[in-house]
């Protein structure tokens, strides 16, 4: 993806303000993933045929890292070290998902497409990361 592409997803050009906006979607969309997985983790478990207890667990761990990936968004200059830590776990929920999928889980139609799209949302926030990342260190050159 092209600096220009990833310029008009974050609506700037500033590869420093694009970085820290791709790495705040993360966190927001993470966020109301986990406390979504807290809250209703029961209604949630009856429709994708999961554990309400995994979903509980995941929800806890995911608001714990979107409040880590909130902190690292909101320096006015993430570390390089920090952000390439979150692209690296978001492409390993990534594969996770996927594996889990189809290796330990055994999740209702509507639980199966949400793993794969929350998969692939996540996937797709790394590369956005990476992206951004990369445009700063190169603006920097």
């Amino acid at each position: 993806m092209s600096a220009t592409h990833l310029a008009a997803l974050a609506r700037t050009p500033e590869p420093q303000l694009m970085l820290r906006r791709f790495l705040t979607l993360d966190a927001v969309v993470t966020g109301t993933n986990g406390v979504a997985y807290l809250v209703a983790s029961g209604p949630l478990g009856r429709l994708f045929d999961v554990s309400s207890g995994l979903l509980l667990v995941l929800g806890v761990f995911l608001v714990l890292y979107a409040a880590a990936v909130g902190l690292l968004a909101g320096r006015p200059s993430p570390a390089a070290l920090g952000v390439r830590a979150v692209v690296e776990a978001n492409l390993a929920w990534a594969a996770v998902s996927f594996v889990a999928l189809g290796l330990w889980l055994s999740p209702s139609t509507a639980g199966a497409v949400w793993v794969v799209l929350q998969a692939l949302t996540v996937a797709g926030f790394a590369v956005l990361q990476w992206g951004a990342l990369r445009a700063r260190q190169g603006s920097s050159a």
